[in-house]
């Protein structure tokens, strides 16, 4: 699951809202994507701020009716219904957001990849399994994925999924990005600060009515409702990826619901892994990945990306972080 930002996860949302003449915080949560969304922004008043949130609200569903495979009127749905058939000629919106999404699987060694959608749904985290599924079953299971099989052609503007059979979907990547674009419009319209959470997915930029910085509180592992540090968190974005409630217990080993699209097998070791960058592009992308390759190699990536740090906490609940990361326990 996408894990929201609160104190029974591993990060949470300090908001202080103070006056002073400087505006309102308007906030509305409501249901988008098919996941929670809570959008926030200062604004001169009430009036206006909910204005604001809605000129959101329909950016956001915009993008959805790009980027849903389960709409079968969009352009995703008709990439995917003709996957080993032809090339279809799609937005520049579209072709662009693939196309970073092949760069972020390239660097990711494939961890993260929008063909997983190609993947047969052979773990159950309902608590019906009893045992691991057979080699071959999980073999078969991701035999059509692979975003090296996701042909783009940039003269053309098309993409063409190279074996029948095969999808792509944006569950890893559409919220952050959805979160961006919201975030873009409501910066063109003059709107002075805000938060938009897109199910833990999240970005800013401004500040407080207060004129302070936003502000990301690191929970304990081992005391949920106390606060290791505190991070601030100034025009950026911020995306958490955890195991705290779809997992499942075979021979005492823990097993998350995020699935490895490389191997077909859940990942282990990580309980959840929060990214901090500019974009919430960005930021849900990695999120994922560094979950699936794990707290080193996750950890060393990180540590060679410019404007991107990570915090990891492992299934022993010991937090480890990238090098940019300073923790303030006294904040």
């Amino acid at each position: 699951m996408r894990a929201f930002l609160v104190l029974f996860c591993s990060f949470f949302l300090l908001f202080s809202w103070g006056q002073e003449n400087k505006g309102v915080a308007v906030k509305r949560i409501m249901k988008l994507m098919g996941t929670r969304f809570e959008i926030t922004v200062i604004a001169p008043n009430e009036d206006i701020g909910y204005i604001n949130i809605d000129e959101a609200v329909s950016e956001i569903e915009r993008i959805e009716k790009i980027i849903s495979s389960w709409d079968t009127s969009s352009e995703t749905a008709l990439v995917n219904k003709n996957a080993g058939i032809k090339p279809v000629r799609v937005s520049q919106e579209l072709f662009g957001l693939i196309e970073r999404s092949k760069r972020i699987s390239e660097i990711t060694s494939g961890a993260f990849d929008i063909s997983y959608a190609s993947m047969d749904k052979i773990w159950k985290f309902d608590g019906t399994m009893k045992g691991k599924p057979s080699e071959f079953e999980v073999e078969r299971s991701v035999a059509k994925i692979g975003y090296k099989k996701i042909i783009l052609d940039s003269e053309e503007q098309t993409v063409y999924l190279s074996q029948s059979g095969m999808r792509i979907g944006f569950g890893a990547i559409g919220k952050g990005y959805a979160a961006d674009k919201a975030k873009e419009l409501l910066i063109s319209k003059q709107v002075k600060g805000g938060i938009i959470n897109a199910s833990g997915d999240l970005t800013t930029w401004g500040t407080k009515v207060t004129g302070e910085s936003w502000l990301i509180g690191i929970a304990n592992p081992l005391s949920k409702d106390k606060v290791f540090s505190w991070l601030p968190v100034v025009e950026s974005s911020v995306a958490t990826s955890g195991n705290y409630e779809k997992y499942i217990m075979l021979n005492d080993e823990k097993y998350s619901h995020i699935i490895d699209p490389r191997t077909g097998y859940p990942t282990i070791g990580v309980n959840s892994v929060s990214v901090f960058a500019k974009n919430a592009e960005l930021c849900d992308a990695l999120a994922t990945a560094i979950f699936i390759m794990g707290k080193d190699s996750g950890i060393h990536m990180v540590n060679q990306i410019d404007g991107v740090e990570v915090v990891v906490v492992d299934s022993d609940n010991k937090i480890h972080k990238s090098t940019g990361i300073q923790f303030d326990k006294n904040q």
